[in-house]
């Protein structure tokens, strides 16, 4: 009697450290999702001057070499093949595809459109999820993202002046391309950690975006202003590296298709960044979107997600 009194007891707490654990990935994805937010300003003034496809793959060189240092202090382990194949799948997508995609999106759109990309990405990933990993959120967790979804695609549409552009194919390329990223770092993270997912993923591309940055660096030259050159930094350091130690560890605490749905408030983060650092108009009835997207991220958030 005494024994299964123990094993009922012991079991109880399981539901509020998932909870804790929701609640702490919940907070680690706002902020990577907050970093996130200024690439696309920051990006959209370093294309004005560089090439786009030079930043793409030239912020990845840097980063790798960030990575290259802080595996070495970490003495981290080297992966085993299984993970390698995640880490080519994360590279792909994060390291690859997302930057190269909205890079040259951003050379014809501005930041404030090219916010119909971050949202669709919560969807993306969430799906993501489900196919790849086995998440089954409910009926009503997918309504709520469809919902979200729907009012951050408005909000971007109206802020880009409610019209498509040839960039959008490159801008939906970039949301698949992530989203796949997202959720294969984020499941690569719930045993390796978010540092050396992201770390590790970047040094495996160096030896391909290092001659091929060398090769853009040459042909279209790096002549640019110091804003230029900040705004690579700030993409290279921190849209590439450190913004991925927060978001992967978050993604491993609370779940991919839960953290997620964040990402929903990055469009409102991306126009008032946009308006501060790239000089983009910003109407103030946007808040109404800002405040009917924290809605739907904390109606969201109290829906189930089978894990």
């Amino acid at each position: 009697m005494q024994a299964q009194s123990n094993r009922g007891g012991g079991a109880k707490p399981a539901a509020p450290l998932a909870t804790g654990n929701e609640s702490r990935g919940m907070w680690l994805g706002l902020v990577g999702v907050a970093i996130f937010s200024l690439t696309l300003p920051f990006t959209r003034i370093a294309v004005a001057e560089l090439n786009p496809a030079f930043i793409a793959f030239g912020r990845a060189v840097v980063a790798g070499l960030c990575s290259l240092a802080l595996l070495a202090w970490m003495k981290a382990p080297r992966p085993n093949a299984q993970q390698v194949r995640g880490l080519i799948i994360t590279a792909l997508g994060v390291v690859v595809g997302f930057p190269l995609f909205s890079s040259i999106a951003m050379r014809y759109v501005p930041a404030s459109h090219g916010a119909v990309v971050v949202g669709l990405l919560p969807l993306a990933t969430a799906l993501f999820g489900a196919l790849r990993f086995g998440e089954r959120p409910s009926a009503g967790f997918w309504l709520a993202a469809l919902a979200g979804s729907g009012i951050v695609i408005a909000f971007a549409l109206r802020a880009g002046g409610g019209s498509f552009h040839l960039a959008d194919f490159a801008l939906f390329a970039a949301v698949v391309t992530a989203a796949m990223g997202y959720a294969e770092g984020g499941r690569l993270s719930q045993t390796m950690g978010g540092q050396q997912v992201i770390a590790w993923a970047l040094v495996i591309s160096l030896p391909v975006m290092t001659p091929v940055s060398l090769w853009l660096g040459w042909k279209y030259g790096v002549t640019a202003s110091p804003a230029s050159w900040v705004a690579f930094a700030y993409v290279s350091l921190f849209s590439m590296f450190i913004g991925f130690f927060f978001w992967y560890k978050g993604l491993a605490l609370g779940g991919i298709a839960r953290v997620g749905q964040v990402q929903l408030l990055q469009p409102v983060m991306t126009l008032l960044g946009a308006a501060a650092i790239a000089g983009e108009a910003l109407d103030a009835s946007n808040m109404l979107f800002a405040l009917a997207v924290i809605a739907v991220v904390a109606v969201g958030r109290r829906m189930a997600v089978k894990r």
